[in-house]
């Protein structure tokens, strides 16, 4: 009988995901993603998690009870200390295993690597062997697995590293579709991937964006050195690995003439957006003449005031357009005012 092995549909699943999926079935397994978010996951979650939470681990909650009424054998849930050297990642992560382990009642049973990276990746070898051997005692099998996925993984950051976004990709390897690029004025959208990708928390923003015209460029879609030097004019370095994506993205957006205009998705109860939209805000009101907006989610946001700060964002740009040459003399910059949904 072929082992069910089930992967939340949350927090880095749309960064991870499609190498984590590769490995486990290079290894014979049968993977089972969670349904994608819904209203009752985000209510599962809500109920099974303390209120102090931010939205995106509330629903993690939620893509977990998902994947236990699915019957699986197993749950992959690492705790993810740091990805990159020198480099952290939030705190809620580094905590999630056991948020989950006594937050909900009879789990199957979790595979729960503990991935650190902050010196060096010397012990990847030891991790891949650790999850591997729920699903076989071969060794040099696992060895093979990881490796196969690991190819696999390379090209679905290739894809992303040429514009295509991470649900763009994931629906072509799954033969739904592939949505090309828009060849329209281009806008930054900035924030955490779980935010961006998960079309039910960010109530399908990349869409409506894309109805508008517009061409969505997104941290996975930057160029990594490029987005490295420019986050590293900052005073101090940013140790938050996906704070110094957002900033390098934001700066870089702030300098191109093509980039019309910025948007920074957050969710309420984020620690790290919390100063990270505030940093973006200033550098781009203070060095930028791009329309800005931030838009700050929760499990209570209606989809109407969304929809209303999108539109004037784009009539923004429309404006821009159209009248670029004809700017008042009363201000050297115009800029949409922040918009909070909440």
């Amino acid at each position: 009988m072929t082992v069910r092995v089930g992967i939340p549909r949350g927090l880095l699943y749309y960064y991870y995901g499609p190498l984590w999926t590769d490995f486990f079935e290079s290894l014979g397994a049968e993977v089972i993603i969670s349904e994608e978010t819904n209203k009752k996951i985000v209510e599962m979650g809500v109920k099974s998690t303390v209120d102090e939470a931010c939205l995106p681990v509330k629903i993690y909650h939620g893509h977990v009870k998902n994947l236990m009424d699915q019957k699986v054998d197993y749950i992959f849930l690492p705790r993810l200390m740091s990805i990159y050297k020198n480099e952290y990642i939030c705190p809620k992560f580094c905590g999630l295993p056991e948020m989950v382990n006594h937050s909900i009642r009879n789990l199957p049973t979790m595979i729960q690597p503990t991935i650190d990276f902050r010196k060096s990746k010397k012990d990847l070898p030891r991790i891949v062997e650790e999850v591997g051997g729920y699903f076989t005692s071969d060794r040099r099998k696992t060895e093979w697995a990881f490796k196969k996925a690991l190819e696999r993984y390379q090209q679905y950051k290739t894809a992303l590293s040429q514009g295509v976004l991470p649900t763009d990709a994931l629906a072509r390897k799954n033969d739904e579709g592939f949505h090309t690029m828009v060849s329209g004025d281009k806008i930054a959208l900035l924030g955490h991937p779980y935010n961006l990708y998960d079309d039910f928390i960010s109530m399908n923003l990349v869409k409506k964006l894309r109805g508008y015209g517009l061409q969505v460029l997104t941290p996975e879609s930057m160029d990594v050195k490029t987005m490295n030097e420019k986050a590293a004019v900052m005073d101090k370095k940013m140790f938050w690995s996906f704070g110094r994506k957002i900033l390098g993205t934001a700066f870089h957006a702030m300098e191109q003439q093509n980039i019309q205009g910025i948007i920074y998705l957050s969710s309420f109860g984020c620690g790290l957006d919390s100063v990270l939209a505030d940093i973006v805000e200033r550098r781009v009101r203070r060095n930028s003449d791009k329309p800005f907006t931030l838009l700050t989610l929760d499990e209570h946001t209606g989809e109407a005031g969304m929809d209303t700060r999108i539109e004037a964002f784009v009539d923004m740009i429309k404006w821009r357009r159209n009248h670029e040459n004809n700017f008042s003399t009363h201000g050297k910059h115009v800029h949409s005012h922040q918009s909070i949904v909440r």
